[in-house]
């Protein structure tokens, strides 16, 4: 309880001791005046005045004089105690007034400390209910990162084992690397660099993904056509967890493109691709809460920015 209210409870605490002062004199006075009126009214009952009587009683001049006074400061006492009864009375009503609208203000006080607490207490429930929403977040998101290292750790090993293959194929080419020669290719993929195909018709604001990816978002409609970035041999076309429907293109040179979300795979393992050529149609099967296509190039089993390699036209 704070010191306003404090403070008024004081002085309702006083004025209550007061007010049962107040009434404790009223009643000594109401029994003071019940007593005068009963000496008034047999007074009234003989028919003969106080003072009269004290005259026609023939006593000695100096006792009837002395009663005469007697009867003086008697009818003075009795007018001061109705005048004292009728200032009692004022005084009570006053008191009780003041007590009233203490009352009334204690309770306002009562009112705003308890719409405080409420407050208070809402308040607290909501930061709990904030707090519980960012934990279950932040174990949602610590799931989804976990299940993203995993996808990404899966797709890695899958590139790993193509450049395995690559390697190992009979007859295969190599270069200076160690890398497998692009199969019908006229170019060399490495000199492509800012001359690749858009692998969708329009390249709208990539979306960078999560972190555990390595490659870009680029949002596109559903359906749409995803194309070949250069020319190559198809050497995955599986659907894979987080990844969608997920086709890989083989360049030569250890130069792989990705393409991931799809919604359905137009070439096989084995295809040879043109660059342009249309490969796969774009969808939302990797997961992703929008249509397009999830994209990655890597070099010797290592992702790199794509962008900086695709031509704008």
């Amino acid at each position: 309880m704070d010191a306003r209210a404090r403070e008024t409870l004081e002085a309702i605490a006083h004025l209550q001791a007061r007010q049962r002062l107040v009434e404790k004199m009223l009643l000594a006075q109401k029994e003071a005046l019940a007593r005068l009126l009963a000496a008034r009214a047999l007074e009234q009952l003989s028919g003969v005045p106080d003072v009269v009587r004290l005259v026609l009683a023939g006593e000695h001049p100096n006792e009837t004089a002395r009663d005469l006074v007697y009867l003086s400061f008697l009818s003075r006492a009795a007018a001061g105690v109705i005048e004292s009864h009728r200032a009692g009375l004022s005084e009570l009503q006053r008191l009780r007034v003041q007590s009233e609208e203490r009352a009334r203000e204690t309770a306002q006080i009562e009112a705003l400390q308890r719409a405080d607490r409420e407050r208070i207490v809402a308040e607290r429930r909501e930061r709990r209910q904030v707090l519980d929403r960012m934990r279950r977040e932040t174990l949602s998101a610590n799931e989804e990162m976990r299940a993203l290292v995993e996808d990404e750790q899966k797709l890695a090993l899958v590139v790993e084992r193509i450049g395995e293959i690559l390697v190992e194929r009979p007859g295969a080419g190599h270069d200076r690397a160690g890398a497998t020669a692009a199969p019908a290719a006229a170019v060399t993929f490495s000199t492509l660099r800012g001359k690749l195909i858009a692998p969708v018709r329009e390249l709208f604001p990539a979306g960078r993904v999560p972190t555990a990816r390595k490659g870009i978002f680029l949002r596109a409609r559903e359906g749409e056509a995803v194309r070949a970035v250069a020319a190559g041999r198809v050497v995955y076309a599986d659907w894979m967890r987080g990844l969608g429907n997920l086709l890989i293109v083989d360049h030569g040179e250890a130069y792989l493109s990705i393409y991931g979300n799809n919604e359905s795979l137009l070439r096989q393992p084995g295809d040879s691709v043109l660059a342009g050529e249309t490969v796969a149609t774009v969808g939302t099967t990797g997961g992703s809460q929008e249509s397009g296509l999830y994209f990655e190039l890597r070099h010797l089993g290592r992702a790199f920015d794509p962008l900086r390699w695709l031509k704008r036209d």
